[in-house]
């Protein structure tokens, strides 16, 4: 592990154990511990390079303030072009920033985008609760506008600072709010969270060791047979997968540590969302809690679902739940896949600049495209067996996608990431183009039948009219 991973390693370690001691204060006291405490790790890690999510956070309240109603628009352009300066910033002659530091600016954009967009409903549903003497039915509202200190409070609070989950502004007020955070669960939701996470760190160290990426940018790895070099993508894949799953349950864990994300089963929440319907519990049976809220990864889900469009819902998953709600409706197209296409192609500008990330993301919608042309021009027509045996074929080949993606999203540079899939001869993108055009030419097949079909009806009737003159004329 490099000298960054332990410090990641160190920071969610020390958050479940911290987090428990969060039960018992009072709200103020609450959201003032956790600003100090969140602003110490900031400024331990990031030291000078801090000024710029402080500059981020500021530039949004300004926004805010000056326009709630272009607020979403306009946070989601400043903080992206930010983005873009604090990637660049060596450019003009400035250090290049922490690793932390990017961690942290990453979830911070979503934090500033999502906060906008809940003081723009705040504000909307008030003039309609003055319009209609009526009060807004909207599920998990603000209730006030917040205040500077409280933005900088939630954008600094220490759960999840660095590894996430990304969670609502409504969701820590809740947090800060919650009547009798020591009665809420919180050992057995989080060690049973924790029980895998040896596993998937002993899995990542174990397969990290005996196949290296770096090995892949090798002249010797060229030697190999084909199959050898289709295999590895499996195995990068597999150690990516268990290194996040290790990361995103230990820092779930430290949410529900400390209570954060904590709601009835039956407010029905969403990750990342929170709840989507008022709930009043009957106070003559038990509540059930569940931390959905701030679960942002479904290991078994993400590896047995059949579809590559499901995949990406049980991978990152407040993150998801964010490109669904503020990037994936605004999109400038209406087909599905172009919305979908759309949707990557922030979600790869998010991560970084890195040409890598481009090329795995958009990979995404030409394998939803393939697969819906698949679906419809085959599995539709076979019975309860075929489809079952195409779903297992459907799952072999989404896990086969994402090992191909990923190594564009581990190898970053174009010329690698290209490099390694010209080795096995771009192989996901000729399945994926083969079943586009199987897939038209099956529904154009499909039109000439019942074309022709359509043509012998009428000769048909034409054959019929024809023998009815001529009975007629012999009548």
């Amino acid at each position: 592990m490099s000298p960054d991973e332990l410090v990641y390693l160190g920071i969610l370690s020390a958050s479940i154990p911290i987090g428990f001691l969060f039960r018992y204060p009072s709200p103020p006291v609450k959201q003032g511990a956790a600003l100090l405490l969140g602003l110490s790790i900031t400024i331990a890690t990031c030291q000078v390079h801090a000024l710029h999510s402080l500059v981020t956070v500021l530039g949004t309240w300004i926004i805010i303030k000056s326009s709630w109603r272009s607020a979403p628009a306009l946070s989601l352009a400043w903080t992206f072009l930010y983005l873009l300066f604090f990637r660049l910033v060596t450019w003009f002659g400035l250090p290049p920033p922490t690793p932390f530091a990017n961690a942290i600016q990453l979830l911070l954009t979503l934090k500033m985008v999502s906060l906008a967009n809940e003081v723009q409903s705040f504000h909307l549903e008030k003039k309609q609760e003055v319009s209609s003497f009526s009060k807004s039915p909207v599920v998990g509202g603000l209730s006030q506008e917040p205040s500077l200190y409280d933005m900088i409070a939630y954008s600094y609070c220490y759960v999840g600072i660095m590894t996430g989950p990304f969670f609502r502004f409504q969701t820590y007020v809740d947090w800060l709010r919650q009547p009798s955070s020591l009665d809420l669960p919180g050992w057995v939701p989080c060690m049973l969270r924790l029980r895998l996470v040896p596993v998937y760190g002993a899995l990542f160290l174990t397969a990290n060791m005996y196949f290296p990426l770096a090995y892949v940018r090798t002249e010797e790895f060229l030697e190999h047979h084909f199959f050898f070099r289709l295999f590895y993508m499996t195995v990068v894949f597999f150690v990516f997968r268990m290194r996040f799953y290790a990361a995103w349950c230990g820092a779930e864990a430290g949410c529900i540590s400390a209570g954060l994300g904590c709601y009835p089963e039956g407010a029905l929440s969403k990750p990342g969302g929170g709840p989507t319907v008022n709930y009043s519990p009957d106070p003559e049976i038990p509540v059930v809690y569940d931390f959905k809220t701030i679960q942002n990864i479904d290991p078994y889900n993400t590896d047995f679902c059949v579809k590559v469009r499901h995949g990406m819902r049980y991978w990152n998953m407040t993150v998801q739940w964010w490109l669904h709600h503020y990037i994936y409706p605004n999109s400038p197209f209406k087909a599905y896949a172009l919305k979908a296409g759309w949707t990557m192609f922030i979600s790869a500008y998010w991560h970084g600049l890195h040409a890598g990330y481009y090329l795995s993301f958009l990979t995404i919608p030409l394998c939803i495209a393939a697969e819906s042309a698949m679906e419809a021009s085959v599995r539709a027509k076979l019975g309860p067996r075929g489809q079952s045996a195409f779903d297992w074929v459907h799952w072999f080949l989404k896990m086969r996608a994402y090992d191909y993606m990923c190594m564009g999203f581990v190898l970053l540079k174009a010329s690698d990431t290209v490099h390694y899939w010209t080795s096995i001869y771009f192989i996901i993108h000729i399945i994926a183009l083969a079943c586009i055009l199987f897939g038209r030419l099956m529904k154009g097949g499909k039109r000439e039948k019942k074309k022709s079909e359509k043509e012998e009806k009428i000769e048909g009737e034409k054959k019929e009219v024809k023998q009815e003159d001529v009975r007629e004329k012999t009548e």
